[in-house]
Order: C-alpha cells, then sequence, then structure tokens
C-alpha cells in the first residue's frame, strides 16, 4: 500500500522522501566514499541526517540551500512558500568549504571515520549564527541551549542531495518503530484513519496522561512519540523514559489503540517555531492530529505559556495538514476529586496538585515519590531507583 493510501499524505503534498541507497547498492557506494573527501558529522549532524535519510523531513531531500535557509529562517517558509519553522544545515569552517568544489561529491562521516553518506555538492554558503539563533529562538543567549548551539556552528553550510549508504550508528529503541514508513505501516495495520501524536521528552506525569486520552477520545489511536535524539543534561535518560511509557501503556491505556513510536530528532527547545517542526514531522510519520500543550518545546522563561499553540494561527489549515490539538495547563484538582485544567475547573491552586520539574527532581533525589495524583506510582518506582542508581 502506498504512502497516498495512508490517513494523510506528506509533508509538501509530495511523496514520503527517501534518501537510503538501496542494500544491492550499497557495497559499491561504500568503496566510492572510501575515496572520496569527507566531512565528520557530530551528533546533531547524526540526528538530522537520519531525519532527511528515513523521510521525518519530508520534502526536504538534504541540507538546505541558501534560498532554503534565508526564507526558513526569516519566513518560517522554504523558497517554495511550503511551511518550514527551522533551518536544517550542515555547518563546516572556512578551511573545509574552501577545499570543497560545487558540484563534486563528498562523503559524511563519524568522528571515528566511518563514511554514512554521500552528498552532491550544490552550494556552499556563508550564514551568520547570531542572526539565525536570534530569529529562530528570539535570542543569542547561551543560557538558551539551542541558541547555544546554533552559535556554536561553523558558520559555512554545505548544501545538497544526500545518500545514506550505511545504517546510523547508536540507534536505540529499535523493537518500536523509528522511521515515518514504519508507523504509517503500523497504523494501516491497526485500521487507525485520525491519529494523534504526542511529543514528549519528559517522563508522562497525570497531567501528560490526561491530555493524551483525551485526544483520544475524537482519534483512532495515539502514538506515545519520544524524542530520543541529544537533550540537555539535566533531562531524564531516553533509556528511563522509554521504561515508564512501556509500563504506562501497559498499564492504563488499551492496548490496541495506543503505540510507542520513536522520535530520533535532537532536542532544539525552539519553543513555538519547533512545535511547527514537530507537527509537520509528525505528519510525515502518518498522524492527522499532534497534541500542544502548555510551553511545547520551551526552556527557561524564554517563551510565553502558550506561544506555541498562538504560532499556529500563522499558517492556513490546509498548509500544515495535520490538525493541532490545543490544551490548557492540566492537574489533579483535590476539590474536583479528578484531573482537570484551568478551563474546566473552578478552585483555586490551593486545591490544586501542580508540582514544578524542579520539585518532582528535588523529590525524585531524596529518594521520595511523588504523590499519586502527580505522578502513577508504578513510573515514581521507576525513577526513584533512576535518580538513586545515578548518584
Amino acid at each position: 500500500m502506498s504512502v497516498r493510501e495512508d490517513a494523510i499524505s506528506p509533508h509538501g503534498g509530495g511523496e514520503l522522501v527517501d534518501l537510503k541507497a538501496p542494500a544491492s547498492e550499497r557495497t559499491a557506494l561504500a568503496a566510492y566514499a572510501a575515496k572520496l573527501a569527507s566531512v565528520t558529522l557530530n551528533a546533531r549532524d547524526l540526528a538530522d541526517l537520519e531525519m532527511l535519510a528515513t523521510g521525518a523531513f519530508s520534502p526536504l531531500t538534504g541540507f538546505m540551500g541558501e534560498p532554503d535557509y534565508t526564507r526558513s529562517r526569516d519566513d518560517m517558509r522554504l523558497a517554495s512558500g511550503v511551511p518550514w519553522s527551522i533551518p536544517i544545515t550542515l555547518g563546516v569552517d572556512e578551511a573545509t568549504a574552501k577545499s570543497l568544489k560545487t558540484g563534486t561529491e563528498i562523503a559524511l562521516a563519524t568522528e571515528d571515520g566511518k563514511r554514512l553518506a554521500i552528498l552532491k555538492l550544490a552550494e556552499t554558503y556563508k550564514v551568520d549564527r547570531k542572526n539565525e539563533a536570534q530569529n529562530v529562538f528570539g535570542t543569542a543567549e547561551d543560557a538558551h541551549p539551542g541558541a547555544k548551539n546554533v552559535t556554536a556552528m561553523p558558520p559555512y553550510c554545505l548544501a545538497g542531495k544526500v545518500t545514506l549508504i550505511e545504517e546510523i550508528p547508536g540507534r536505540t529503541f529499535l523493537e518500536y518503530p523509528r522511521e515515518p514508513r514504519q508507523t504509517r505501516e503500523a497504523f494501516r495495520e491497526r485500521g487507525w484513519k485520525k491519529i494523534v501524536a504526542f511529543q514528549t521528552r519528559n517522563p508522562t506525569h497525570r497531567a501528560h496522561e490526561y491530555i493524551q486520552k483525551a485526544a483520544l477520545e475524537i482519534c483512532d489511536g495515539l502514538m506515545i512519540h519520544p524524542l530520543v535524539g541529544e537533550t540537555k543534561g539535566d533531562d531524564v535518560p531516553a533509556a528511563v523514559r522509554m521504561e515508564t511509557y512501556k509500563v504506562l501503556l501497559d498499564a492504563y491505556y488499551p492496548k490496541d489503540r495506543a503505540m510507542i513510536g520513536v522520535f530520533p530528532a535532537h532536542m532544539r527547545y525552539g519553543g513555538p517555531r519547533e512545535a511547527i517542526l514537530h507537527a509537520i514531522a509528525r505528519r510525515n510519520y502518518g498522524c492527522t492530529h499532534f497534541i500542544v500543550g502548555r510551553d511545547h518545546a520551551g526552556v527557561g522563561s524564554y517563551y510565553g505559556s502558550y506561544d506555541a499553540q498562538r504560532i499556529f494561527e500563522r499558517f492556513a489549515p490546509a498548509e500544515l495538514g495535520i490538525t493541532p490539538l490545543m490544551f490548557e495547563n492540566t492537574f489533579y484538582c483535590k476539590r474536583c476529586n479528578s484531573m482537570a485544567s484551568y478551563k474546566t475547573c473552578p478552585h483555586s491552586d490551593a486545591d490544586r496538585v501542580i508540582l514544578s520539574g524542579t520539585k518532582v527532581r528535588e523529590m525524585l533525589r531524596a529518594g521520595e515519590a511523588p504523590p499519586p495524583e502527580f505522578t502513577r506510582p508504578e513510573l515514581a518506582a521507576i525513577l526513584v531507583k533512576a535518580m538513586r542508581d545515578a548518584k
């Protein structure tokens, strides 16, 4: 069954991009790549390469050229006008950029020299990384982890189509669908037509569970889609988070209506702009709906609580093609005796169980489980143990 028969078409209105070389050609391509000049990729470059190669970043077929870069940075669109909120570039230093000739092919390699892909060099251009950070994140401060990553990138960019000739090293959680073609197949097998995705980089607490199940009331299926690429050092490790998601789904979700997928992107902490990129990618994974909660993909106090919801108003619904489901901040209310939100609960904060991430981490480090109104006991036990083992 083709992607055209799926519940939703890939972003940009075309076919799902596939930049992976056929298995039958990989040996010859590896021998060819060994003779090429090479560029070394860091962990974030590798994550972008995987997202490009598998079609998760459709309609992109490689690292951005200058027209796409500039319009994405300034207008949240590609040069064609298709929505795209964050530039995807391959940065190199000046010496490397000037040593490479446009029109030639170069190898993309890991830090230990393994050649993973071939890039047909279409263009080399120079950018202002501080300007990029300011436009994308609203700040160029090093205190913002996404901005710091961008300003640390070399200023020259290599653009062109890529062909993946080896598997990306270090891929994890392969027992779960990781690529758009895999999730689309899983949805077809289940007969789901309306699929809602939930982006997460944190263990699921009761508020998350509440909005996931509210969304599931109007959809056929839910995909918990944790980001497993690079995150901040104080975020809960992916392996611990994945264990909590599995326990939660096994105990509290209908088995035929919820599943876990894996999102191998790195976290940019781009707030509103990253919410748009997350939605676009989930459309490519085959989802028709996408949950956008309070301070989606935010960090610190850089973004307003609902900026990531309001940014969707800047696009016509048909342009993004995936329906955002907006949720208020949710909590357990002792007087309501249930989960609720500011939209549904008339009581005061004194009646509500609202814990900050900092407070939860403090409790876990002390070996104290958060209250069951905040976190399911089974999940709290996993987190307490992980914190204890990490000491």
